[in-house]
């Protein structure tokens, strides 16, 4: 065993010596956390721009609905004359134009019903039937205050209470309402959090080990074929001290990035407690034994290192996308019976179940036992198959 050791080692200083490797390794997780720091740690709230032609200029109403437009945080308001958005709207510069007519609030001071044009290119894209909903609900919103005084108005009419009066008191109620409304809408999250860095990070994590240790068997390819395995057995390694050697190093490896990454994730985004923290680490050790012993697998079966590249690359790509990192698989499926031969559909679930559900290993009993299981058939496997010597030990 310390032979397998020293072996290790060596391997592990090679790595570290190697920059092309070492930067692969280390430097690209950190690109990929910054992309996911930067893409997911922004608001996702939408945010969108109306565009309106306003001919009631100085108008009670038009100008009630623009103030309630440039309260809300993620609608934007561009005026524009009517000339301009014409011409902005054929040469497709707008989807969406709101006008605004000159006689609107004189109409609905008269309790006479009003409108709002839309105008728009094709459907308006996303951004503009997102807007278009929000100005038809403040609309609505003020459609709804008009009548509530036409029906106070209307009864308590003959009472010589002057119509200022009642307008004061409704808004009053209505504020009432607005602050404390009857009727709420209160969100809660069914399941997982919907976090975009709990969904994705473990996938990433998975992805970049299972890569890194499925890739080192072209490496061991070019040694055999340098002739420097059949060298070191020279030096009174045994096969199987070589071959754990190996083993141990490639595992190493996959836990450097890991560490990385999982480390990022916990400065940055706070995703971890000190035991959760510990608690992946753990499961990526499993992990990433079981991935090595299929990186030592890929490198018995293949002929030369073109095959173990791209045996690597297929295997890696196929389990990533059976493994559900990047989208939900829906449970039933044929998809779904499928990703259960993924080994990272475990190791994924293992890592979410301790990330985003607050679980612990107790938990995670069939997701270890697969990993273990893969790691135990995997070694049996590649060290029946291994051979310093085509054909030979």
């Amino acid at each position: 065993m310390n032979k397998a050791l020293i072996v290790t080692l060596h391997e592990i200083r090679i790595y570290l010596q190697d920059k092309a490797d070492l930067a692969f390794s280390v430097l690209l997780p950190i690109v990929v956390f910054a992309l996911m720091y930067f893409g997911f740690s922004g608001d996702s709230i939408f945010h969108g721009t109306a565009h309106v032609v306003n001919e009631d200029d100085n108008g009670r109403y038009s100008v009630e609905i623009l103030e309630r437009l440039n309260e809300l945080e993620n609608v934007d308001v561009e005026l524009y004359t009517r000339d301009a958005a014409d011409i902005r709207l054929e040469r497709s510069d707008l989807l969406v134009v709101f006008y605004i007519p000159g006689d609107f609030s004189e109409k609905l001071s008269a309790g006479e019903p009003a409108e709002i044009i839309v105008r728009q290119r094709g459907n308006g894209g996303q951004e503009g039937q997102i807007v278009a909903s929000i100005v038809s609900g403040i609309a609505g919103d003020i459609n709804r205050e008009l009548q509530a005084y036409d029906r106070v108005a209307g009864a308590l009419e003959g009472t010589g209470i002057p119509r200022s009066g009642i307008e004061v008191v409704v808004e009053k109620y209505l504020a009432q309402e607005s602050e404390e409304p009857v009727i709420s809408v209160k969100e809660k999250t069914v399941g997982s959090s919907p976090d975009l860095v709990n969904q994705f990070l473990p996938g990433v994590v998975n992805m970049f080990v299972l890569f890194a240790i499925t890739m080192s068997a072209r490496a061991i390819i070019e040694e055999k074929k340098k002739g420097t395995l059949e060298r070191l057995l020279t030096t009174r390694l045994s096969v199987s001290q070589l071959f754990f050697g190996k083993y141990l190093a490639s595992i190493v490896r996959g836990l450097i990035q890991t560490i990385i990454l999982l480390a990022l994730a916990y400065a940055v985004f706070q995703l971890f407690t000190p035991l959760s923290f510990l608690q992946c680490i753990a499961v990526a050790v499993l992990f990433a034994g079981a991935a090595g012993a299929l990186g030592l697998v890929i490198a018995t079966i293949a002929r030369s290192e073109d095959a173990a590249t791209w045996i690597s690359v297929f295997f890696t790509m196929a389990m990533v996308m059976l493994g559900g990192t990047f989208f939900e698989i829906p449970e039933g499926s044929f998809l779904y019976t499928l990703s259960r031969f993924s080994i990272i559909t475990y190791a994924n679930d293992a890592f979410r179940t301790i990330i985003a559900e607050g679980g612990v290993l107790s938990e995670l009993g069939m997701e270890m036992a697969v990993m273990a299981g893969v790691l135990v058939v995997g070694l049996i496997l590649s060290r029946a198959l291994f051979r310093i010597i085509p054909g030979g030990r």
